[in-house]
């Protein structure tokens, strides 16, 4: 039995975080030992808002033990870690991380960090962003931020494919091996498309897929990429065929999620996309041209 240690919030009803992640890693046959940093009623794009907390870090350290003691770590190939609600969580995490590196040395760490957008701008308590920045991205082996967050780790505008390039060469050079950027909105050709990057190796990959238009934005996107794209680095795909697979799953969430008129994500109803995508997507490599400008071949 091999798992995944998955350290995100938690909604009771509908999908985002661990309720987002943990379902979709399970059907691409992994264990998955979550770990919940909030428990609300629902996630708080709700107008009538929500109930619930953030949890102590005290839970983060007390779980941590008990997994241990029980030899828990060293059947864990992953600790992906997304929405951190206190500057006190994000230590925890650092420790985790550490514990199940130290019983298993293959073992990756998958960050997303969960930090903000360029519509809301940033959404965590103060602290909790030069935490991720300055001490859990450098020590990810994989990080999957957007295009904020990515500017937020490595100080550069993105405006076009060259600059998102630049911005994922210095994020490989702090610490991360493997870069995908969830939402690349400044190379999306208007509204009509949805751009994801992957970098690795000095090799850098753009994909696109339809923009599917929703009254209300669905909530949950970025933490099912990040958990679908592990488990196809987990299943020893190369990062592209993980990378292509990512996308082709999660367009066919987010397209059963519109046909159905829903904003939740219908993961459930739409659980054979992320196993057997229905529709395929070319990636595009990003190549340098004689103006040593990078663009998609």
């Amino acid at each position: 039995m091999r798992g995944v240690i998955s350290v995100q919030s938690h909604v009771v009803f509908g999908h985002a975080g661990n309720s987002s992640a943990v379902f979709p890693l399970q059907r691409m046959g992994l264990e998955v030992f979550p770990i919940h940093t909030v428990q609300f009623s629902n996630h708080t794009q709700y107008q009538e808002g929500w109930t619930g907390r953030v949890f102590s870090p005290l839970d983060i350290t007390d779980l941590t033990k008990g997994l241990k003691a029980i030899g828990a770590f060293e059947k864990c190939d992953a600790v992906l870690t997304g929405y951190l609600g206190s500057v006190d969580q994000c230590e925890s995490i650092t420790e985790l991380v550490h514990q199940v590196m130290r019983h298993n040395p293959k073992a990756l760490y998958v960050c997303d960090p969960v930090m903000g957008d360029p519509i809301k701008g940033c959404i965590v308590d103060e602290g909790i962003t030069e935490y991720i920045v300055d001490k859990l991205m450098p020590m990810a082996d994989v990080i999957v931020p957007n295009q904020f967050e990515l500017s937020k780790f490595v100080g550069i505008e993105i405006t076009d494919v060259s600059s998102a390039v630049a911005a994922c060469k210095k994020a490989l050079s702090l610490g991360p091996k493997i870069v995908l950027v969830k939402h690349l909105h400044s190379v999306a050709d208007g509204e009509c498309n949805f751009s994801m990057m992957l970098a690795f190796d000095d090799k850098y990959y753009i994909v696109q897929r339809p923009n599917l238009y929703f009254s209300k934005q669905p909530v949950g996107v970025g933490d099912l990429i990040s958990a679908i794209f592990v488990a196809g680095l987990l299943k020893a795909w190369t990062p592209v065929d993980a990378f292509k697979h990512c996308n082709e799953a999660v367009y066919g969430v987010v397209k059963t999620t519109q046909s159905l008129g829903e904003w939740e994500l219908q993961t459930i109803m739409a659980q054979e996309e992320i196993v057997n995508p229905t529709e395929k997507f070319d990636i595009g490599e990003c190549v340098v041209d004689e103006s040593m400008a990078y663009y998609s071949a």
